[in-house]
């Protein structure tokens, strides 16, 4: 099918820019709003509300976080055959709403008894299948959304990158104001209004990608219709069995996100595999088959070395986003348990700091959008790869403060508030030569037949990432007998020696791939 190409003019533009970045960021930003105001409050849940014991708490939102970076890889898949990524968009957008809602049932609180926890089983079904809906609903959205921005650019644009950084500031203006919103009314006023408010910005997100379309300019309508509107199964569309195809794995996830347990378990002679690990290696496999047999069947020497660089940035996401994901998981716990929370005036609590990686991005996000034409035009702007491994060091460097915190506490025995968010700047300011940056590599470098594909690829790279942060989360996991008090030395020791740790794992990844620079820029092949 030939590509239709449209016009941009000034009047498709709005501060220098196509209007469609607009649409996506402010679609985005309400997504992000729901996902992390949901992220900021659920480890807190399930450790204080249905009584989960941190190694257990750490497993389910591994496998959450697994699971719904994993499943963009068919959404992307099924966008860039059949779908479209309006179509996409809006079917993920519908899951979210639904899913986030869910998550405002809240049930009855566990307890506990001689050491015997009672929890409300049926509230935790639901609880489960909006976990399901979310899944499911951000695997259709959030690679698409992301795909559309690239193809609002030229080949080349200069724009490109700064756009992404525009985009990224919706995402963090989203989840700037979720943390604090949603993290207060879920520890002030129970958990289900925290849940609930996440909900509501979904459906304003919905709403303004339905109202924003015409200014996509075509780029996200699917590339065969009359395919996609064929039937294929009695009276049943391409179309329709791509939506009942989806709701029938929401089953599936059900079970999945179900299973507390990440890693292979042996039991005398026995392995017990998990579901949640066995379903993300499935995905990686088909995809990774896929793309190679498309690399080396379809695509030239040129195309097939820039999509292995490709490959390479979603490994630099991989490393980096296991470090970051620590923000949702052993940095919530630790600023929950051992962190004085006075500053400003304000006693914060641990869900509302998770904002604080937002605000940084939406101060850093500016700067960094107006400083990469400028050192581009003065010829010092850094490649794509050393930007990664600058920021690859940069995370590692924030573990580095979070150790000067836990081994210089305060009179009290608990840690200062600010050097969290010091380490919170350090750890953005990392993200911000990282992420974004990464995102227009997958969109300039990929073959525009599978671009969607590819993004798919780097959020399965996310989702990885989950799995390991958790893991590694669980390196600080301590169990406090009922009716015990938390014994802060210790629990400091335990979070040096996971902060120290995990410092090495950044540092060391940003030296090899700024040693490795050099050979990455070569299979570029001029893309900047």
């Amino acid at each position: 099918m030939a590509t239709i190409a449209v016009a941009t003019t000034r009047s498709d533009e709005w501060f220098g820019h196509p209007k469609g970045l607009y649409v996506c960021f402010f679609t985005e930003m309400w997504e992000r709003f729901s996902f992390y105001g949901m992220k900021a409050l659920l480890l807190l849940y399930l450790v204080k509300y249905h009584l989960f014991s941190d190694a257990n708490g750490y497993n389910l939102i591994g496998a959450y976080g697994g699971l719904v970076y994993a499943m963009p890889v068919i959404g992307g898949l099924l966008a860039d055959r059949w779908l479209g990524m309006r179509k996409a968009v809006v079917f993920g957008g519908i899951l979210l709403v639904l899913g986030h809602l869910g998550m405002a049932i809240e049930g009855h609180p566990a307890s506990s008894v001689n050491g015997v926890v009672t929890r409300d089983a049926g509230a935790l079904q639901v609880f489960y299948f909006s976990l399901a809906l979310i899944i499911m609903g951000v695997g259709f959205l959030k690679p698409n959304i992301s795909t559309i921005v690239g193809k609002l650019y030229p080949e080349n644009d200069p724009r490109r990158d700064s756009g992404f950084s525009l985009f990224y500031a919706g995402i963090n203006l989203g989840a700037a104001i979720s943390g604090v919103l949603c993290g207060w009314l879920g520890e002030t006023f129970g958990w289900g209004w925290g849940f609930g408010a996440a909900g509501i910005g979904m459906i304003a997100g919905l709403a303004n990608f339905l109202y924003g379309q015409k200014y996509l300019m075509g780029h996200a309508e699917p590339r065969e219709p009359t395919k996609l509107r064929e039937r294929v199964f009695g009276p049943f569309s391409r179309e329709h069995l791509i939506y009942l195809g989806a709701l029938a794995g929401l089953v599936v996830v059900w079970g999945l996100i179900q299973s507390h347990s990440l890693f292979l378990k042996i039991i005398p002679g026995v392995f017990e595999p998990s579901p949640v690990l066995l379903g993300m290696h499935l995905v990686t496999l088909c995809l990774l088959g896929g793309i190679l047999w498309f690399m080396f069947t379809r695509c030239t020497k040129i195309e097939r070395q820039q999509m292995f660089v490709v490959f390479a940035f979603i490994i630099f996401c991989l490393l980096f986003f296991t470090l970051y994901e620590q923000t949702y998981g052993s940095w919530v716990l630790f600023s929950d348990r051992v962190m004085n929370h006075g500053a400003l005036g304000v006693e914060w609590t641990a869900s509302e700091l998770t904002s604080l990686g937002a605000v940084f991005i939406l101060v850093l996000a500016p700067i960094f959008a107006w400083a990469w034409p400028r050192l581009d035009k003065a010829g010092l702007n850094p490649s794509k790869p050393a930007k990664s491994a600058y920021g690859l060091t940069f995370a590692g460097l924030a573990f580095l403060v979070l150790v000067w915190s836990a081994r210089h506490p305060q009179t009290n025995g608990l840690t200062s508030i600010w050097w969290f968010v010091f380490a919170y700047f350090v750890l953005e300011v990392g993200e911000m030569l990282l992420s974004p940056i990464g995102l227009s590599a997958v969109t300039e470098l990929s073959v525009p037949r599978v671009v969607s594909l590819m993004m798919g690829g780097w959020f399965l790279g996310t989702s990885y990432s989950e799995v390991l942060a958790a893991q590694l989360g669980k390196l600080s996991a301590m169990e406090i007998p009922e009716g015990a008090v938390l014994n802060i030395a210790d629990a400091l020791a335990k979070y040096d020696q996971l902060f120290v740790f995990s410092a090495k794992i950044g540092i060391a990844s940003g030296i090899v791939v700024l040693i490795a620079t050099p050979f990455i820029k070569r299979w570029m092949h001029g893309v900047k």
